[in-house]
């Protein structure tokens, strides 16, 4: 992947907490930069592996951007700053060490499913969306 391409959010995609977040940026991507690919897709181990991130757990959301792999509160701070105002606000929290800001996406990770349930399979995409999903 060359870092002229878009910003790629890699995503748990049976995780309904990820996915409705994934709906949540595509609805707010004004500009359709963001493209997409589950975790548990092809295209997501293949980049891991030419990354050397391949022990990335699948509650762990990455963000693909300028040629670097981000995970968890920096994948998302980047993701807010990346949607511009009023969004970009967010970013204010990398002020706070990342072992905090790590420490509570963990927290929410590792519950999720509990919280917000998962599906048996990915979530499949609105048509409109599909072309900006890679698998």
């Amino acid at each position: 992947m060359s870092t002229s391409e878009p910003p790629l959010l890699l995503f748990d995609g049976v995780c309904n907490l990820c996915s409705g977040a994934v709906q949540w940026v595509l609805r707010h991507d004004r500009a359709g930069r963001f493209r997409f690919a589950s975790l548990q897709g092809a295209y997501a181990r293949k980049l891991l592996q030419q990354a050397n991130r391949q022990e990335e757990p699948l509650q762990t959301v990455l963000l693909y951007v300028e040629g670097r792999l981000l995970s968890r509160s920096d994948a998302i701070l980047e993701l807010m700053r990346l949607l511009g105002p009023p969004w970009s606000i967010f970013a204010v929290f990398k002020i706070l060490p990342r072992r905090w800001r790590d420490a509570l996406y963990d927290f929410i990770a590792r519950r999720r499913y509990r919280w917000f349930g998962k599906k048996e399979q990915c979530w499949v995409p609105r048509p409109e969306w599909r072309e900006r999903f890679l698998d």
